[in-house]
């Protein structure tokens, strides 16, 4: 017995049906799209946020009454 009951060639015969109704090479091109949202997620949650720098004329505005 696998997951909740579910055992190896149940698990065999449904991805034998899923491989038939979407063909194996679809389902390459979804794995591939699926790991490439995965790792863009990664990047975004462990980068840094760009702070702007203040320019030349952010800062003249500041001085100008």
């Amino acid at each position: 017995m696998g997951f909740s009951g579910i055992g190896i060639w149940q698990l065999a015969i449904v991805l034998l049906i899923v491989v038939l109704l979407f063909g194996s090479k679809k389902l390459r091109h979804l794995g591939a799209d699926l790991g490439a949202a995965v790792a863009g997620l990664r990047r975004g949650l462990t980068a840094q946020p760009e702070l702007p720098q203040p320019t030349a004329t952010t800062q003249e505005q500041r001085h100008e009454p």
